[in-house]
């Protein structure tokens, strides 16, 4: 790169963020927009063929909006710090509980709020965000000789615990992503290796001790639910209940039983060729064929044919349809794409000087790429069958916003630490309240070399 092309690409940056990331932000835009159009077929009402495009368009424009905002929004001010760890985390924690106790079913999983009438939110979502956050604090303020004390770590447990178990009824992926989230900001915190290996054998156990309490209470609740449907059956009132449950209004119970019979079907499946298509697996057989379908190069923009009949093609599946459509090399540069974010942010991590920045932007770049990674695994089959949008091209407002606003924390940062030393601009210097200004024991570029 020559002198005058890093002096242009150092004064983007220091302007408007990481002009890399930027880039990433508008590719995956246009993605959306193509793949949601692309994959509708199954939203498509007798309203507007572009009814659902345009939907999707709104809340890319939400979420753009948001963008806009917080990258012009020094991560080191203290109303973005209250804003983001724990008026995050208190409206996060109070939208979990409400779900669990009165939220809306969507395909048999308690996971969803109603705001307004065709307005919902997704909990879930906000807490993959929150939990960047409040981690980011945690692990700053327990920064000790350039590791992470027990204390901190314990906390940090503790925060996952928490939120997993509040999320459960979400689906299990969201809770072992928000491991996965955490293992990966341990890593850029310091945390010695010993440390992490220990917090996930709790993990593991805590979670195998929820699990089986979940399990026997699944099975209790299918006996009580089994013995109050044969009582009303005996009533006038069977024929509605049972309209109920055909509309997917009410909750699938045994959720811990589904979970298990998904693992075991991944687990000891023969080659898909050889299955009839049922209700139980035609998620997974319609994605393999629309893959197949895709071969090496893609049918073509807008030529899928497994849209129209493959399950929630626009949200959980929606990357079986960008296979269908581009082919398997489409489907590895979305892959690069996500991994480019990644290493992007793990560069930017390198030139800051302090701990909090470095895991603001790494967690939020290691939650949108593992997210993505999580929901490529499902579809290829490399993981069991279960529900996770693609950041920023699935459909769904809660999960666009969201990730447009970890991009707008992203871009706020790299804004920042690219300000280091600008005589300008001492944004990265400014003083952050006590115990938060921890040096970044991963800071790898003595000086500020942009590029």
């Amino acid at each position: 790169m020559t002198e005058d092309k890093k002096t242009k690409y150092a004064e983007i940056a220091q302007k408007h963020g990481d002009p890399w990331i930027w880039g990433i932000y508008f590719t995956l835009i246009i993605i959306s927009i193509v793949e949601s159009y692309s994959a509708s077929s199954r939203m498509i009402t007798t309203a507007s063929v572009y009814a659902p495009v345009i939907k999707q368009c709104v809340f890319l424009g939400i979420g753009a909006g948001c963008v806009f905002v917080l990258h012009r929004w020094d991560y080191n001010d203290s109303k973005f710090l209250y804003l983001m760890i724990p008026g995050l985390a208190l409206f996060t924690i109070f939208t979990l509980i409400y779900v669990m106790v009165a939220g809306e079913v969507i395909n048999g999983a308690q996971r969803v709020m109603k705001l307004i009438p065709g307005v919902t939110l997704q909990p879930a979502e906000l807490a993959k965000l929150s939990i960047v956050t409040l981690l980011s604090y945690i692990l700053a303020k327990s920064q000790k000789n350039r590791d992470i004390s027990t204390g901190g770590m314990i906390a940090a447990g503790a925060a996952v615990t928490i939120y997993g178990g509040l999320m459960i009824r979400s689906g299990m992926t969201n809770t072992l992503l928000l491991m996965a989230i955490s293992v990966a900001m341990l890593v850029i915190g310091g945390a010695q290796f010993r440390k992490i290996v220990l917090l996930f054998g709790a993990y593991v156990i805590i979670g195998g001790m929820f699990f089986l309490i979940k399990h026997h209470n699944d099975d209790t609740d299918q006996v009580i639910a089994q013995a109050q449907t044969e009582f009303v059956a005996q009533g006038a009132a069977a024929d509605s209940v049972a309209g109920a449950a055909a509309a997917g209004d009410t909750p699938e119970f045994g959720r811990s039983a589904t979970w298990v019979n998904r693992i075991k079907a991944w687990w000891y499946s023969d080659s898909l060729v050889y299955r009839p298509i049922t209700n139980k697996n035609q998620q997974e057989m319609f994605s393999r064929m629309a893959q197949a379908h895709g071969g090496v190069h893609g049918v073509g923009i807008g030529q899928s044919r497994e849209c129209s009949r493959l399950p929630l093609a626009f949200s959980d599946y929606i990357y079986s349809i960008i296979i269908e459509e581009t082919g398997m090399i489409g489907g590895v540069l979305l892959l690069v794409l996500y991994l480019w974010l990644l290493a992007r942010a793990a560069m930017i991590v390198q030139r800051s000087t302090r701990v909090l920045p470095s895991l603001l932007i790494i967690g939020m770049a290691s939650f949108i790429t593992l997210q993505a990674l999580f929901h490529m695994a499902i579809n290829v089959g490399v993981f069991p069958v279960s529900g996770q949008p693609l950041p920023l091209i699935s459909v769904g407002g809660t999960s666009i916003i969201v990730i447009s606003v970890a991009f707008g924390v992203m871009l706020s940062v790299s804004r920042t630490i690219a300000n280091y030393n600008n005589k300008n601009n001492k944004a990265d210097n400014a003083v952050l309240p006590e115990g938060l200004d921890a040096v970044n024991p991963t800071q790898i570029v003595p000086k500020n070399v942009w590029k």
